[in-house]
Parts: C-alpha cells; structure tokens; sequence
C-alpha cells in the first residue's frame, strides 16, 4: 500500500510540476509575443519616419524648384511694372502735347459725306 501512495504522490508531484512548466512556456510566450508586438512597433515607427523624411525632401525639391519659379516670375513682373512706369514718364509729356493740340486745334471743314440740300 505504501509504495502504491508513494506512486500516487510522485504522480501528483509530476502532475505538478508538468502544470508549472506549462504556466511557465505561456508566460514566457506571453512576453516574446509582447516583445515581439513591441519591436514591430518600432520597426514600422522607424520605417514611418523614414518614408516622412524621403516625402519632406522630395517635396522640398518640387517645391523649392516651384519657389524659384514663382521668384523668376515675380521678378519679370517687377521688371515689366518698372518698364512701363519709364515709358509712362518718358512719354507723358508728348502724348499729352499731342492730345491738347488735337482737341484745342479745330480745323472746321465740310465732310466729304456731305450732300448739299438742293
């Protein structure tokens, strides 16, 4: 009877420790699955920020490329406003002459459409 309860206990023994390195492998693939949840996190953060920053400079180009452009454009048309205000100064005083002498200078004349009444 004795060796059959000392049977019995080493089975429960066994039993027991059986249970406890079950608990143990779930706990630790409690945290490899945690850390691995974890460093896929940080790959895909990394990866994120690196794909940002391929974005930043790729925009930075097309939009400093668009910067020059509307500098280039802004400057022709500053160039264009300061020709015209020149040419508007250099070329007031005669158009002006021109307009007076053609308004206050009549010249009374029969038009050549004129039917004389008979």
């Amino acid at each position: 009877m004795t060796s059959q309860s000392q049977g019995i206990q080493q089975l429960l023994q066994a039993e027991k420790r059986a249970k406890d390195k079950l608990e143990e492998a779930k706990k630790r693939k409690g945290k490899r699955l945690k850390q691995a949840k974890e460093e896929a996190i940080a790959e895909i953060d990394h990866y994120r920020l690196q794909r940002e920053k391929e974005f930043r400079n790729k925009q930075t180009n097309v939009m400093g490329s668009q910067g020059n452009f509307s500098a280039k454009i802004e400057e022709q048309t500053k160039e264009s406003v300061r020709n015209l205000t020149s040419n508007y100064h250099k070329n007031m005083e005669s158009m002006m002459k021109k307009l007076l002498s053609t308004i206050c200078d009549i010249n009374p004349e029969v038009h050549p459409n004129f039917r004389h009444a008979i």
